[in-house]
């Protein structure tokens, strides 16, 4: 099948033609005409299938074919995401494809300005892609109208849930109108998900086109045994050994992400980490920096799980396991997208060993485990050269320091003497006691 059999306009496919696509995805045979048809949708699909074109590509031609005339317009469409890094990936296709029928699209999330934001509400928008937290500032400000809302999409849902941000979608339904066409899409079911799609769906097509919560079969996975003290050691050998130009690693805490990033600079290993800890705009700033190739290792929290659209990304890294099973399959996610190939490989401790059992629980496989020949006498050459290092940069001690050390320590402290049972305590003397003397 092909883009145009889908039924799309001139415009979009040369949009399509441009960022090289040739022909649509399974999950963009399968939406595009159900959403063309008015039905709602729950989508399944694995992370990387082209989920976000198969809803913005028939979103932005119906909306293209009644442009308002008003000056200021009212948003008629909205996309929901959890992460403001998911958000910029969703609103740059969305204004890829909508540029082309005339159409605006705006991004707001949080960690901003809020400002900047409501001037380009008051411009007008055609399309607003939000994440619910500051997308119900500007709801109770006053600064956007959502009265108009046609078509209402809800990305990456069971991510949302994961973040608690269920509460915050019912108040945003709330703001909408009953009519709607409503859109859920998510790479993973659970209750909690069916459970959203019956409150907020009303009869809609069900679409699945891969096996439930599997990884993406580009992918090619393994598990690497090691200790936790030498995760780095094992990383800086791959890196290094595999010549390794683009690598995103996935770390547990910011503190690990910092510190790792850190620990890879010392080895000569250009590294930058990002997480919620980093404002919005150094997060931008690094990301668009490690897409053009100015560094070679991206160290990332779960914050960069799902959101982040790097083309023909080849190696993804678990420094650390998830410790939520599913945050495994959108992790290695990263890679193989579009139906490139990719490697995900995980560093697993022993203390891991539950969390590798509950991933492999889900994924219904056992992840195949390699060994790294050279690793341990490698390891080793590596922390005796590093103790050398550390001696040498230590001040040597002059000849009187040495003595004074060798004196005390001769010097053995005299043990105090233990009062006997028996034994009355001492008279009092001082002031005190020859004050009252005088008294009397």
């Amino acid at each position: 099948m092909s883009f145009e059999s889908l039924g799309l306009r001139a415009e979009l496919l040369s949009a399509i033609v441009a960022r090289g696509y040739t022909t649509p995805t399974p999950i963009q045979t399968e939406a595009i005409p159900v959403i063309f048809e008015g039905c709602d949708l729950l989508a399944g699909a694995q992370t990387g299938t082209g989920k976000t074109a198969a809803f913005a590509l028939p979103i932005v031609q119906l909306l293209g074919e009644k442009i308002p005339v008003e000056k200021r317009r009212k948003p008629r469409a909205l996309v929901l995401v959890p992460t403001r890094e998911l958000a910029a990936q969703v609103s740059e296709q969305m204004n890829n494809y909508a540029r082309r029928l005339s159409l605006r699209s705006t991004m707001i999330y949080g960690g901003v300005t809020i400002q900047a934001q409501i001037e380009r509400l008051h411009r007008g928008v055609d399309i607003v892609v939000a994440t619910p937290g500051r997308l119900l500032d500007h709801a109770e400000r006053g600064t956007i109208d959502l009265s108009r809302i046609k078509f209402l999409v809800l990305d990456e849902a069971d991510r949302m849930l994961d973040l608690g941000f269920i509460d915050d979608i019912h108040r945003v339904a709330e703001y909408l109108p009953a009519k709607r066409q409503t859109l859920l899409f998510s790479a993973t079911y659970s209750p909690s998900i069916k459970q959203l799609a019956d409150e907020l769906l009303d009869h809609p097509r069900r679409v699945e086109v891969a096996r439930r919560n599997l990884a993406a079969d580009a992918v090619t996975q393994a598990v690497y045994q090691v200790e936790k003290s030498r995760k780095r050691e094992m990383l800086s050998l791959m890196i290094r050994k595999g010549n390794w130009n683009q690598v995103l690693v996935f770390a547990r805490t910011r503190y690990g992400a910092d510190k790792l990033t850190e620990e890879l600079l010392f080895d000569g290993i250009k590294a930058a980490a990002i997480h919620s800890n980093k404002s919005q705009s150094l997060r931008t700033r690094t990301l668009a920096e490690f897409k053009r190739g100015e560094f070679r290792v991206l160290v990332a929290t779960d914050v960069a799980a799902r959101g982040l659209d790097i083309e023909r990304l080849p190696h993804v890294v678990n420094y650390d396991l998830p410790q939520v099973p599913e945050d495994y399959v959108h992790r290695i996610g990263r890679t193989g997208r579009a139906g490139e190939n990719g490697i995900a490989l995980s560093l697993v401790s022993q203390e891991e060993q539950p969390l590798l059992q509950a991933i492999e629980k889900l994924l219904k496989q056992t992840i195949p485990r390699q060994i790294l020949a050279e690793f341990p006498k490698y390891a080793a050459s590596r922390t005796a050269a590093a103790m050398e290092r550390k001696q040498a940069k230590k001040p040597a001690k002059s000849r009187k320091s040495r003595e004074k050390a060798v004196q005390t320590a001769e010097v053995v402290p005299t043990p105090r003497r233990k009062k006997d049972a028996g034994e009355r305590p001492a008279p009092k003397t001082g002031r005190s006691r020859s004050r009252n003397r005088s008294r009397k």
